[in-house]
C-alpha cells in the first residue's frame, strides 16, 4: 500500500473541472441532446455552450453508456459499478428508472465534491427516494452517503489504503463482476500513482472491466493548445504520457496486469452511433464548419480494459435500438 497523499497544488483546479463538465452536460440536456431528469438538481447554470462542445458531450455520454449497457447485458445485473471521480454524474439515478438494477453502485471523488453531492441529494426528495427503499436506511456524514445498494464517498484515489477502507465500508465484493468508470480522471493522477491504482485494481478484482474516457493524440499542435489552456487554469495533466496515442492508452492497462484492452478515438465512437440518432442531434444546432468538432473528436478516446474473459469480445458497433438509459 502507498503512504497517504497530501493535497496537491493543482487539486483545486482538478476539482473545478467537475463544475465545467456538469455545466456542459446541463446545457446539452436542456437543448435535447439526451434526456436526464436529474442533472438539473446538481447544476443551475444555464449558460449556452458551443455546438461542438454539446456534440462532444453527447458522444462522451453515449459512448460510456454503450459500454455500461453491454456490461449489464452480460451480467444480468449481477454486478457492481464503481464510478471513479464521479463528480455530479447522474447514472445511478437514471439506472433506477430502468429495469436494469445492479447489486452495488459505488461513487468516489474528492471529499469536497462528494460533500456537495451529498448535500444536494439530502435536500431533494426525488433524489433521496432513489437511494433508499422500504426496508433500507440511508446513513449520512458530511462527505459520505450509504444506502442499501448505493454508496457515495470522499476519497483520494492516490491513497490506496484509504481507497481499500472506503470500498470495505461500501461492502464491495471483489469477486463480483465489476465495471469501473472514469471520465477524464486518470489523466490528472501522477503516472506512478495511476499505475499503482490500476495494478491494485487488477490484483484485487477477479472479473472486472474499466471504461476510461480521456484525452489522446496530445503530442500534436492541437493537443499542445489544449494542454496550455489547462495549465493556464492551474490544471496539469499529470499522466499526459499515457495520452500520446491509442497505443499508449492501451499499454497503460496491459503494463498494469490487465488481461486485455482496446481503444477508439471519438470519431470512431460517434460514427458507431445509429445514423438516425446522429441526424437527430445534428439538427439541434448547426455547425459553421465541422473541422473543430473533428479535431476535438480526434483528441479524445474511449478505452476499455478487462480482467478475465467477460469483456474480451468488446467492439464499438452500431446499436439497432436506442439505449434504455434515456438517450433518445
Amino acid at each position: 500500500m502507498e503512504p497517504p497523499c497530501s493535497f496537491h497544488p493543482c487539486d483545486e483546479a482538478v476539482i473545478a473541472t467537475n463544475d465545467d463538465a456538469s455545466d456542459c452536460k446541463r446545457c446539452a440536456v436542456r437543448l435535447g441532446y439526451w434526456k436526464d431528469e436529474y442533472i438539473g438538481y446538481f447544476v443551475r447554470n444555464q449558460d449556452r455552450k458551443a455546438p461542438e462542445i454539446n456534440r462532444g458531450y453527447f458522444a462522451r455520454v453515449k459512448g460510456v453508456e454503450m459500454c455500461v449497457e453491454k456490461f449489464l447485458k452480460k451480467t444480468n445485473g449481477d454486478c457492481q459499478i464503481i464510478n471513479l471521480g464521479c463528480g455530479f454524474d447522474t447514472l445511478y439515478f437514471r439506472l433506477r428508472d430502468t429495469s436494469h438494477q445492479v447489486k452495488n453502485f459505488i461513487e468516489l471523488d474528492f471529499p469536497t465534491v462528494t460533500a456537495r453531492k451529498c448535500y444536494t441529494i439530502k435536500r431533494n426528495k426525488a433524489l433521496l427516494a432513489k437511494i433508499h427503499d422500504e426496508d433500507g436506511e440511508v446513513r449520512l456524514s458530511p462527505t459520505d452517503m450509504h444506502g442499501p445498494s448505493y454508496h457515495l464517498m470522499g476519497v483520494d484515489l492516490r491513497n490506496l489504503d484509504e481507497l481499500d477502507n472506503k470500498l470495505q465500508q461500501a461492502e464491495v465484493n471483489y469477486s463480483l463482476p465489476t465495471i469501473f468508470l472514469a471520465e477524464c480522471v486518470l489523466v490528472y493522477i501522477e503516472m506512478q500513482n495511476c499505475k499503482n491504482l490500476l495494478k491494485w485494481i487488477s490484483n484485487k478484482f477477479t472479473n472486472a472491466v474499466f471504461v476510461n474516457y480521456e484525452q489522446v493524440n496530445m503530442n500534436d499542435r492541437f493537443g499542445e493548445v489544449m494542454l496550455n489552456n489547462l495549465r493556464s487554469r492551474g490544471c496539469s495533466l499529470a499522466s499526459v504520457e499515457a495520452c500520446v496515442s491509442l497505443d499508449t492508452q492501451v499499454n497503460r492497462f496491459l503494463e498494469c496486469g490487465w488481461t486485455g484492452s482496446r481503444a477508439w478515438d471519438m470519431v470512431q465512437v460517434y460514427q458507431s452511433l445509429p445514423e438516425a440518432e446522429r441526424q437527430r442531434i445534428e439538427r439541434i444546432e448547426m455547425l459553421d464548419e465541422g473541422e473543430l468538432l473533428l479535431q476535438l473528436f480526434q483528441h479524445y478516446c474511449l478505452v476499455v480494459a478487462w480482467i478475465g474473459e467477460l469483456f474480451q469480445d468488446i467492439e464499438i458497433t452500431v446499436e439497432k435500438r436506442m439505449s434504455w438509459l434515456n438517450i433518445e
